[in-house]
């Protein structure tokens, strides 16, 4: 799963004149989301992903499904660390120099996000994003948009993630408390 910046929802129009979505649109619910790569932690549901160029070996930014507060996304987090890649903590990669002090955990954002397959099967177009599913950022107001809470991995870049800032950007967003 990659993301973007904000996305439009392609749609057509179906012989009875309503609206469709180009591409299928996923809303996970607790009984599909770890078939999709979520895990579950403590209720919270939660996935590591790689910025837009999909490079990095380790999740730069974590997704936990629904509003939650920061603390505990850092749990579900290293949850997810833990049971994914075998680490201990969440604040190194592998091979770094463990004396290299990271001075601030990155504060979770609330936001929304909708998560797509290309294309809608209905509509299949043989371009390259075939068969494919992604994440992008949204209004609350978009259809199929439901509320997520972004981390950034502690140890990645702070522009490793094309994380919703509150301070500034195009995608709605608030810090978690």
């Amino acid at each position: 799963m990659t993301t973007t910046d904000l996305y439009e929802i392609a749609t057509s129009e179906g012989d009875d004149g309503t609206l469709h979505p180009v591409e299928q649109i996923w809303t996970p619910c607790a009984d599909d989301a770890a078939d999709s790569g979520f895990i579950a932690h403590r209720g919270l549901h939660v996935t590591g992903i790689d910025n837009p160029t999909d490079d990095h070996l380790y999740p730069v930014a974590f997704l936990v499904l629904g509003h939650q507060r920061w603390t505990d996304v850092i749990e579900a987090a290293a949850a997810y660390m833990a049971r994914i890649h075998g680490w201990r903590n969440l604040h190194l990669y592998p091979g770094d120099d463990p004396s290299v002090l990271i001075p601030l955990i990155p504060r979770a954002v609330h936001t929304y996000g909708v998560f797509l397959r290309h294309p809608h099967p209905d509509h299949g177009c043989g371009c390259e994003w075939d068969d494919t599913w992604r994440m992008v950022w949204s209004p609350d107001t978009e259809i199929g948009a439901i509320p997520i809470t972004v981390l950034r991995h502690p140890a990645s870049q702070a522009t490793a993630a094309a994380i919703p800032s509150p301070d500034h950007g195009s995608v709605p967003a608030t810090w978690a408390h």
